[in-house]
């Protein structure tokens, strides 16, 4: 009993709160889907702002600066829905499509990944930011987030030639992301400290081991799943796979979105009995998705943005006009294909989210002198991209 001799506690126990706190997300996410139907702005911009909110109450008026909003059960719900979203897009990845676009998936997505890079890197020297700070956003800049593309892609109902090589693209962006990412930390750690070959051994295990993990898990799961009737039985298989490739690769310190996308991959091309561990995925990703948009608004640090606002701006404007200029090559590169695809493909490929967060985490703890300003550019970027992007990509695919 409280002091008024009420059997209602007066302060909430944490597994109370943050079952509300879920509650209460999934139930804005509704009014959410209202909104975005009646003013046809993307609800996974407006998913974010639901989370910025949430960073403004929890920050400047409860005085939580720092605090995640679900504590530790935030990152297992962010890791659970990359984690789907990457099984679905490697599902994409079949072999008949393959041969009809994945020559195009991959000079669209060089030619975006390297003269972005190189857009974001030498346009932060020539404005004076120090080597490790443009070299790391640089590396940061190649991330996209699949889940903005994917969702906003799949609420267009757009089957064009542009929004299949758009999910191509993304299904493979983090892998070129991470690989890109661990050269660059491996340069710098030479340059600065001769711990390059550490770093280059790190990277190689990240993108190896969810290469094994993803084969280890994806083989046996194209051959068990779906023998069993229709309904909750490949539902449980569904989720046993996620859970599964979403827990050993944290545990092993490997790329959780690489393995997943492999053995998405694994599943579409060799299970020819069934695709229904897909469309069983696809009936309860978009809670987790809701989850994941608000818990990356409500990560942004409101008390650091102000140390960090030049070069967030600069680490937008670059990568933007990286990603355009990146794109317009890879369509004048993709010859034969050039009348069916827009110039500014580049633009569908701003959202960026979860991945980014982590390689800024790997990047501020090995160069802690530069950690909380990239901190803070990368994830004050990332709301805006995550904001921006999903219209953008609208703008790509009319």
């Amino acid at each position: 009993m409280n002091e008024s001799g009420l059997p209602i506690p007066l302060h909430m126990a944490p597994a109370a709160s943050a079952l509300v706190f879920l509650g209460l997300i999934l139930s804005i996410s509704i009014l959410v889907d209202v909104l975005s139907s009646r003013t046809r702005l993307p609800r996974i911009s407006l998913l974010v702002l639901v989370g910025v909110g949430v960073a403004v109450v929890q920050q400047v008026l409860l005085g939580e600066e720092g605090a995640a909003p679900l504590g530790g059960l935030s990152e297992p719900l962010i890791q659970v829905a990359l984690v789907m979203v990457a099984f679905l897009l490697g599902g994409e990845l079949t072999r008949d499509r393959l041969r009809s676009i994945g020559p195009l998936i991959l000079i669209v997505s060089i030619s975006v990944i390297v003269v972005g890079a190189l857009a974001v890197g030498a346009g932060l020297l020539a404005l004076g930011f120090p080597i490790v700070v443009a070299v790391s956003l640089a590396a940061i800049s190649v991330a996209t987030d699949p889940a903005a593309v994917q969702e906003t892609v799949r609420a267009s109902g757009d089957a064009r030639l542009r929004a299949r090589l758009l999910l191509g693209i993304v299904a493979i962006d983090d892998g070129w992301g991470i690989l890109v990412f661990g050269l660059a930390m491996a340069i710098l750690g030479w340059m600065l400290s001769g711990e390059g070959e550490l770093a280059l051994i790190e990277a190689a295990w990240e993108l190896g081991g969810a290469i094994l993990l993803g084969i280890a898990i994806g083989l046996p799961a194209a051959w068990l799943t779906g023998r069993l009737r229709q309904g909750e039985p490949t539902q449980v298989e569904a989720i046993a796979l996620i859970l599964l490739l979403a827990g050993i690769s944290s545990w092993l310190g490997v790329s959780a979105l690489l393995a997943a996308m492999l053995a998405g991959t694994l599943v579409a091309n060799l299970s020819t009995h069934h695709t229904r561990s897909f469309n069983e995925i696809e009936h309860i990703e978009w809670p987790f998705l809701v989850f994941f948009f608000v818990l990356s608004g409500a990560s942004v640090d409101l008390y650091h943005l102000d140390e960090a606002l030049g070069l967030t701006l600069a680490y937008i404007l670059l990568r933007l006009s990286g990603r355009y200029l990146g794109g317009m090559l890879g369509v004048c590169l993709a010859r034969e294909r050039q009348a069916e695809l827009p110039g500014d493909i580049g633009l569908a490929l701003t959202p960026q989210a979860g991945v980014a967060m982590g390689m800024a985490l790997l990047a501020a703890e090995r160069f802690p002198e530069h950690g909380p300003v990239l901190l803070s550019a990368v994830v004050a970027s990332t709301v805006v991209f995550e904001i921006l992007g999903p219209l953008l990509v609208r703008r790509v695919l009319c």
